[in-house]
């Protein structure tokens, strides 16, 4: 490894030299107090910014363990520091000046929800930072005097004023790990309160706009149903009072614009932490819920949909049933039976973007249409099986059928904003127990039908370009594995484009695996990628060593969401 010093004469060596001169500089070098590695060098002055990181040494950087001795909290330091990190270099960014993008300074830029992210990293031995600079030219000229201020001047006041405990502020830091135990806690209570989701009263839901995460000012609070109450009593805040929504199936109804959609909202970001301030702190949810749409024009492939769909008039097998462009009803009944395969305890559901033939057919419509002559059995008829049989939660979002209060357990309805329970009221109004006019009509689908493990999927021969096999991303929505672009528009509890980054990364692995293995089975191979990522955080599985600085967590859910969008499967 070599010194500060070696560095500083080999920037007075290129300088004014052509850009590429900078590759010289690629390696490491051991500065007072931490270490920089200067990994990628741009190509010239307008292409993407260097790569770079520093690692501080737990001695130097004197963060107390118990700030990071469990993963969440780990997590929410991470997250913290990350922020702390990225204001200092927004106070410097374009202070070096030069050409395209000289003098650029910046990290992963953090939302509301705590995500682990690869840019910065935090253990019982080190701090490591992961982020770009660009560096400076005068048109395509090295202008070293500019870079040697970036390195030795700014940079070593943003270690200092970020990655240092001693110059922070730890209040603020044990509130951050204070709230992630507290968070930890009410995900532990759950499971132990069989609950599906839990509210807590105060909890800001709206948001500031619909391209602003940020809570709404002035917004109405929340405040669960006396009946839906229970009180959390927290290791560091305290009691807490909020709505538990219990297993089983419960509706959320009321008039247009009553928040009915901002509370399932709210649940469907509740698997993941959130930061102080952004109102949703203690709206928790199962962490396995996997929100549900139709997804009209979705690829499928090899999916067993025939607890939902069967008989087609084209003969068309419904047990192993692939196409190239899903309608409504065959999209989400795939979306239903993909989220139980990859786990999902709770499914949450609007039927605003929901086909209405899925979702339900009326009496009417039942008696002027035989059961023999429908192929699509509707999620009414088999969500009290997905729950009594497999033990998964629905928490569906209804305005304007009345169809689903034959089978709820609970209703909530949303009225300004506020929560009220009429589960009672709607017992009535129906005449009797909403449980004992559910339909009685067989219904296709048994165990068998929403097990996919035997599910094998072939790539085929994946497309190279000197042997590689090419990613690209296009921010939060999608990205492609050489030619095949993979859409995960409709995937809505994806919240970051490094999550989308990380998935690219998995689906382009996966494909080589399938394509090296043959027939294997992929529920095995996604299952390995997964507990491999729970206990090392996101990464480039294809790579034993060295992360990406732009990679954020992805849960199992949309792992399997993504390799089920995958259009290079041969059917």
């Amino acid at each position: 490894m070599d010194t500060d010093a070696i560095l500083k004469k080999q920037l007075g060596r290129i300088h004014r030299k052509s850009y590429p001169a900078y590759k010289d500089l690629k390696g490491s070098y051991r500065f007072p107090g931490y270490i920089l590695h200067i990994e990628h060098v741009q190509g010239d002055p307008f292409a993407a910014p260097s790569k770079l990181s520093v690692e501080v040494p737990q001695t130097q950087a004197g963060f107390p363990a118990e700030l990071f001795d469990r993963p969440s909290k780990r997590i929410a330091l991470q997250d913290c520091l990350t922020r702390e990190f990225g204001r200092a270099l927004s106070g410097y960014m374009f202070h070096a000046k030069g050409s395209g993008k000289s003098g650029l300074m910046s990290i992963s830029r953090c939302g509301q929800q705590i995500l682990w992210r690869t840019a910065l990293e935090i253990d019982a031995r080190r701090v490591t930072a992961r982020f770009e600079v660009g560096f400076p030219a005068n048109g395509r000229s090295i202008n070293a005097a500019e870079l040697e201020k970036i390195l030795f001047s700014y940079l070593p006041d943003c270690v200092g004023k970020a990655l240092y405990y001693r110059n922070l502020n730890p209040g603020r830091l044990q509130a951050v790990a204070d709230l992630a135990e507290d968070q930890d806690y009410i995900r532990d209570q759950l499971v132990k309160r069989n609950l599906a989701a839990f509210v807590a009263n105060g909890s800001v839901l709206p948001r500031e706009s619909g391209v602003s995460d940020k809570p709404m000012k002035g917004a109405v609070a929340f405040e669960s149903p006396a009946s839906m109450e229970v009180v959390m009593d927290l290791p560091h805040r305290g009691q807490v009072a909020g709505m538990g929504i219990p297993r089983g199936i419960t509706l959320i109804v009321g008039g247009g614009y009553h928040g009915k959609s901002t509370l399932l909202k709210a649940l469907e970001r509740g698997v993941y932490n959130h930061i102080a301030g952004d109102g949703r702190e203690y709206v928790i949810t199962d962490h396995t819920a996997m929100k549900i749409r139709a997804e009209d024009g979705r690829a499928v492939s090899h999916v067993d949909i025939s607890a939902f769909i069967n008989h087609l008039p084209n003969k068309k097998d419904t047990i192993d049933f692939s196409t190239e462009d899903a309608s409504g009803s065959t999209s989400q009944a795939a979306n239903v039976v993909e989220a139980v395969d990859s786990g999902a305890r709770v499914l949450l559901i609007d039927e605003d973007t929901s086909a209405t033939n899925f979702m339900v057919r009326d009496a009417l419509m039942q008696a002027v249409i035989a059961r023999e002559k429908e192929p699509i059995t509707p999620f009414i008829d088999q969500a009290r099986t997905l729950y009594e049989q497999l033990g998964i939660s629905v928490i569906l979002v209804a305005g304007s059928s009345g169809a689903y209060f034959s089978i709820a357990d609970h209703v909530i309805q949303m009225d300004t904003y506020r929560a009220v329970d009429i589960t009672k009221e709607v017992g009535k109004i129906c005449g009797k127990s909403m449980k004992e006019t559910q339909t009685k009509a067989a219904v296709p689908g048994t165990r068998s039908s929403w097990d996919q493990s035997e599910r094998i999927l072939n790539p085929g021969k994946l497309e190279r370009k000197h042997d590689q096999v090419k990613l690209k991303q296009f921010g939060r929505d999608s990205f492609s594995v050489g030619r095949q672009t993979v859409d995960l528009k409709y995937v809505e509890q994806i919240v970051d484009p490094e999550q989308t980054a990380t998935l690219s990364y998995v689906m382009r692995y996966v494909a080589q695996q399938l394509e090296k293995n043959g027939k294997t089975r992929t529920k095995d191979l996604l299952e390995r990628i997964c507990l491999q990522m729970e206990e090392e955080g996101p990464k480039d599985p294809g790579k034993r060593n060295g992360k990406p600085g732009n990679l954020a967590q992805v849960r199992r859910q949309e792992i399997y969401a993504c390799v089920n969008r995958y259009r290079g499967f041969i059917r």
